[in-house]
């Protein structure tokens, strides 16, 4: 059966790290932005049952039928926006423009909108767009050394010994001296993990002009601009030819199906994807779908164990996770600077685009993905630009 026959320890271990950095690093968002909605403690776990739920079986469902690396999000910058977005509305208000953002995202997928609009970037630009996205975590990797020295420091030389030894195993033995050192250190917080199952909570959609127009409308945009655009740009920039336009159709449905229970919004994943699609998760590509399907199952179990999540971030030191993740991406980020900077003719726009990408500048609130490729395009244009005669 090809499912086991392409199974692997380095996949396995990529999708756990996948869903480590994906919940820990944005989880303490969708808290706030389910607190900003009145969420009673049984909505709240059930917006982890419907989040873990929707990300494990589109991820899981999507990279087993393309045997490709598709692995879903949830949308950061939307948790973001509802934390001020949806200050004075009600749970059912919030619900029905979640389903009406879902409907927006699905057609964008189903009639190709997107995916025309995704093929005119060129390779360049997609390329330095995600080494900008994934550049923050290499630095914040390095910058842990200031408040964990001995970890991350031997967190680093664990990868060098990794990339020079054993290469496909490099980022399971990074998080395995990292847990030992974290654990030797006291570090390590088990103790608070609740292995409580979760419960969905049915809220019933309340429809109304505010709600699209407040909610709908910018959670619609943030997402496509700022979580599917760098997602689809992470595929490409990994050699796959993944069709865009099912697969955001089918993140759509994802949220309108799951948006009573609190799955808010649906999307191609950009950071923790390009976990999984690295040689770090295996060195055949064809074989790395198994580390996107692996961490669909890590989804599934947190969504159904949704009491645990709150446990399970607080048992990691901040550290370990920032060491790992950007660790993991280094060979990401250098393949797409390659790729960015190997045309003279489009080098300097890629430059701006990695440029304003990893800057973190947002405004209007559209994270700076967005910006980065609206700055490259134009560089590119007016270097390029030639009078009429």
């Amino acid at each position: 059966m090809r499912f086991l026959r392409d199974a692997s320890l380095s996949a396995t271990v990529a999708g756990f790290v996948a869903v480590l950095v994906g919940f820990t690093s944005s989880v303490v968002i969708v808290f706030q932005a389910a607190a900003s909605l009145g969420a009673t403690p049984a909505q709240l776990t059930s917006w982890m049952w419907a989040l873990g739920l929707g990300m494990g079986l589109t991820s899981a469902g999507l990279s087993l039928w393309y045997r490709q690396p598709v692995l879903t999000a949830w949308s950061t910058p939307g948790a973001a926006l509802l934390v001020t977005a949806g200050a004075g509305r009600s749970m059912g208000e919030a619900v029905g423009a979640f389903m009406l953002c879902g409907l927006l995202i699905a057609l964008a997928g189903a009639t190709g909108a997107f995916r025309r609009a995704m093929d005119r970037i060129p390779q360049a630009l997609a390329a330095a767009l995600l080494a900008g996205v994934l550049a923050r975590f290499a630095f914040d990797a390095f910058l842990s050394l200031r408040t964990e020295f001995t970890l991350v420091l031997c967190m680093l030389l664990a990868y060098l010994a990794g990339r020079r030894g054993w290469p496909r195993y490099a980022v399971p033995g990074v998080l395995a001296v990292g847990i030992a050192v974290a654990a030797w250190r006291g570090l390590l917080h088990l103790e608070g993990i609740s292995w409580a199952p979760a419960m969905p909570v049915f809220t019933a959609p309340a429809f109304s002009l505010g709600g699209l127009v407040g909610i709908a409308l910018p959670l619609f945009v943030v997402t496509m601009a700022s979580q599917n655009l760098p997602g689809v740009a992470a595929q490409r920039a990994a050699g796959y030819d993944t069709p865009v336009s099912p697969v955001i159709a089918v993140t759509g449905l994802a949220s309108l199906l799951l948006a009573p229970f609190g799955g808010f919004a649906f999307n191609l994943a950009a950071i923790t994807a390009a976990i999984c699609m690295g040689r770090e998760a295996h060195e055949d590509p064809r074989r790395r779908y198994m580390a996107a399907v692996a961490a669909g199952g890590f989804y599934i179990a947190i969504g159904l164990l949704g009491g645990a999540v709150v446990g399970l971030i607080a048992a990691f030191p901040k550290e370990l996770v920032l060491a790992v993740a950007g660790f993991a991406l280094l060979g990401t980020i250098g393949s797409g600077l390659s790729v960015a900077m190997k045309d003279d003719a489009s080098r300097e726009a890629a430059l701006i685009t990695f440029l304003v990408t990893a800057s973190g500048l947002s405004l209007f609130g559209v994270a700076s993905a967005f910006w980065g490729v609206v700055a490259g395009g134009l560089a590119l244009a007016v270097q390029h630009w030639r009078p009429a005669r």
